[in-house]
Parts: C-alpha cells; structure tokens; sequence
C-alpha cells in the first residue's frame, strides 16, 4: 500500500476544508482517512499511480489549503516519503526509484504526549553523502520524518 499524506498550512483546518467540499469529499469517500500529523490528512492507495492520480484529482485544494503532500511507496523506501513532485516523476519514469534518495527535506517531529500524532517543524534540507543523512539540529525533537525530494525542489 502506498500512502498519501496533505500537510495542511497554519491557517486552515485541512480536513475541515477537504471534507466541507463536494469535490474533494467525493474524492476521498472510498478512503479511510487518518491523521499521521498536526492538521495533517493521510490515507493509503493501492498504488504509486493511484497516489499520484488523487493527488491530481484534489490539486485545486492541495494549492489552496495544503503546505505540502508526501506519498510512502515501499517500492521506493519503507521508512522515507517522497514530495509530490518526486512521487509524479518515478511514477511517470522520468526517474529510477534508486536515484531519489540524494536530495532530502528533515522535518522535526514534536510531540507533546506519547498519543499525540505530533506536529512537523522546521525542515532541514540536506544532501545525502556515503555517510547518509546528517543529523537534524534546528531544535530538540522527539524524532524526525525524511521527505525525499528533487533536485529543483532542493535547490529553490
């Protein structure tokens, strides 16, 4: 199972604004939707086509209210989620699932109970080397969430 992850932004309440809309509702009625972040929605599909394809389908309210949007495809990486755009490019093969781990966004991940889902902060882009990831040293966080992204993504 692939999953989808929408990071919503500080001033709207994502699922709110997805569930509120007829369109977006109508796309994600046959989901099971959770909450892996603060004012996060994630879901599972059944491929990395089919997260890609979602992700399309709800693009005017992913612009609108959305910060970013992840997708885990364990084809790629069992642990690392990729960007949107990352997602869009294996899947359309313009890259090889092995080429996308150079280039990495760590989040921090804050969490004020062991039950709570916890809230990402302050991205660390980085650039994998023979060593791996460096470690994340913006602030003390309970634990970190690494997003692989493109090398434009990376250099904007």
């Amino acid at each position: 199972m692939t999953r989808v992850c929408l990071l919503g932004t500080e001033e709207h309440d994502l699922r709110f604004e997805l569930l509120s809309r007829e369109t977006s509702r109508e796309a994600l009625a046959t989901y099971d939707l959770d909450q892996p972040f603060t004012n996060a929605v994630g879901l599972e599909t059944v491929s990395l086509g089919a997260a890609v394809s979602l992700l399309n389908d709800l693009n005017w309210y992913v612009v609108r209210f959305a910060e970013e949007a992840f997708v885990l495809d364990p084809s790629v990486s069992e642990t690392e989620w990729l960007s949107r755009s990352l997602a869009e490019a294996v899947r359309s093969d313009g890259v090889a699932p092995e080429e996308t781990a150079e280039y990495c966004t760590i989040y921090g991940l804050e969490r004020d109970a062991p039950s709570d889902s916890g809230t990402l902060v302050e991205p660390l882009y980085a650039r994998r080397s023979d060593d791996g990831l460096p470690e994340y040293d913006l602030r003390d966080v309970d634990e970190t969430v690494v997003v692989r992204v493109s090398e434009a993504e990376f250099d904007a």
